[in-house]
């Protein structure tokens, strides 16, 4: 179920008034002209996210690539390919959910079940800085490998029991919101289109792809309709872009522009394409934490490890980067002049 308030939240935060379509962006008109760049240079970002509307109906959607970003989240983690593959279509899942939202805080992803992948978690702020973690079996995983691609390989991941769960937190505190659905269909984005559709909220159509390179999603909604317009032509430009939506592959996504995506999958219709948000990897370890922690662990304990193992390294559970301690390091931690930022050791 998902709960009154994220209810609310999901309406009163969503980006789809006058004050959030910029000036700037992209137009094309369907049939007469074809898309064309007039905002950005050829150079463009590989870590975004880009709003699009159909012009003049209530139909708007959002589009994210990762790249660097995806590749630095797993920088010091190896993912089985199925595992990683489902990792980067949450982390792109959750910049699309939190790109949705008008609000100053982080949105969590997380999936739970009982199948090879335990838990997942992919977290992003409301500007764009993002993390994510799994936690899987790993025997179970190798017979995933042998399955067959789909719906099977989704199911053997997440198991036949699981849900996803949909968090925000603004940075304030003051009210938090969260939706819970069980997991359903044969992907992840087929749970997030439940998840939309129990919420009472937009109706959502969502595409998610990722590879070892780069992660990709576009997520489409259809907003309320206009006092004034005819309800026949609003469901039929909804159903036309559900229609457009499908035509889409995996393989669309992760090779082609969104120009291109537009233009295959939106050619009856005039689009506008805004430009687009930077989106980074940054988890929130760092090494004055790690030198709290250890001191919060006590002089004598670490001290204990020091011995037994010559150094003390502790490994971020988010991003799994190695912090390591050696001798020098652990006496400068406890000495009388150790400031409490905890910048004195180093990493190496």
């Amino acid at each position: 179920m998902v709960t009154p308030g994220l209810r609310g939240a999901w309406n009163a935060q969503r980006n789809d008034g006058p004050e959030h379509r910029p000036r700037d962006g992209y137009l094309r008109r369907a049939i007469a002209y074809p898309i064309v760049s007039v905002m950005i240079s050829s150079a463009q970002p590989r870590d975004e996210v880009r709003r699009f509307i159909v012009e003049n109906r209530p139909v708007r959607g959002h589009w994210v690539r990762l790249e660097g970003a995806w590749r630095e989240l797993r920088a010091h983690k190896e993912y089985p390919e199925p595992v990683r593959e489902l990792l980067g279509q949450a982390v792109a899942a959750s910049v699309l959910l939190a790109a949705t939202l008008k609000f100053n805080g982080t949105l969590t992803l997380q999936l739970q079940g009982n199948g090879a992948v335990k838990l997942l978690v992919a977290q992003c702020t409301h500007d764009f800085r993002l993390r994510a973690v799994a936690s899987f079996d790993e025997s179970a995983v190798e017979g995933v490998t042998s399955e067959s691609l789909g719906g099977a390989v989704f199911r053997r991941l997440v198991g036949s029991e699981g849900r996803v769960i949909v968090t925000t937190e603004p940075d304030d505190k003051n009210m938090r919101y969260q939706g819970v659905v069980p997991l359903s269909g044969a992907s992840l984005a087929d749970s997030l289109e439940t998840y939309f559709a129990s919420s009472e909220q937009l109706p959502t159509r969502v595409l998610l792809a990722a590879d070892g390179q780069r992660g990709v999603g576009v997520l489409v909604q259809k907003l309320p309709d206009p006092v004034s317009a005819d309800e026949s032509d609003m469901k039929a430009v909804w159903e036309d872009t559900q229609r457009g939506i499908e035509r889409l592959s995996a393989t669309d996504l992760l090779f082609r522009p969104v120009e291109e995506l537009l233009e295959r999958g939106f050619a009856a219709h005039d689009m506008r394409l805004y430009k687009g948000s930077p989106v980074q990897f940054e988890c929130r370890c760092s090494q004055g934490r790690v030198s709290s922690l250890l001191r919060a662990l006590g002089e004598d304990e670490v001290r204990e490890v020091l011995r037994e193992q010559g150094a003390v390294t502790v490994t971020c559970e988010f991003c799994h980067r190695p912090y390591r301690f050696d001798a020098v390091d652990v006496e400068t931690l406890f000495s009388d002049g150790m400031s409490e930022d905890g910048k004195p050791p180093s990493i190496h």
